[in-house]
């Protein structure tokens, strides 16, 4: 007699045995789960990109030449400002654009390279004026003190203080507001 196997018992589909999901494996570490998220977004990334260049290809393109689009200088000019008309505004907003166009630095009035501090700068635009120059770093420490309290001894602690030149040129141009504002 053949063999014939078995038919398949017919259950209710309501009164079907529920599916037993497989037992889940040991959590993913976080490292596990960056490296699978990576993995799929380079994926993607990749899949993007292919489908970029096939929705792009029938787009004849003609190159671009620049002079024909940009027409201002590629770098700025960096040219001083209008002057202010009272001397020790002057002297302020000239040692401002000494600092942007010639360096900034700390530790010394004048460093290797020829940038300078914001002393060293009011004592080269003052050009050999004291009384302007002592004007000058007054209304500097003045404004400091504005910014940050009185716990700011002198224009140079201030400027040694810092580790770029961001905050001494910013003291220096509002010093130079001050400055015209009191008509100095």
């Amino acid at each position: 007699m053949p063999y014939t196997p078995p038919a398949p018992a017919i259950t209710h589909p309501a009164r079907a045995p529920a599916a037993t999901a497989p037992a889940p494996s040991a959590a993913l570490s976080l490292e596990e789960r960056m490296a699978f998220i990576n993995t799929a977004m380079t994926v993607r990334l990749e899949e993007a990109a292919v489908a970029y260049e096939v929705n792009t290809a029938h787009i004849d393109i003609e190159p671009v030449d620049l002079a024909d689009v940009v027409t201002l200088p590629l770098t700025p000019t960096l040219q001083p400002p209008t002057p202010y008309p009272t001397p020790v505004a002057a002297v302020l907003q000239r040692a401002h654009h000494r600092l942007l166009t010639g360096g900034w630095c700390s530790g010394a009035l004048v460093d290797e390279d020829g940038a300078r501090c914001m002393l060293g700068a009011i004592r080269i635009e003052a050009r050999g004026d004291s009384g302007v120059e002592a004007d000058a770093a007054a209304v500097v420490l003045d404004a400091i003190r504005r910014q940050f309290g009185e716990r700011v001894d002198s224009v140079p602690g201030f400027n040694d203080s810092w580790a770029d030149g961001r905050h001494p040129l910013r003291m220096l141009d509002q010093a130079a507001g001050l400055a015209d504002t009191r008509g100095l």
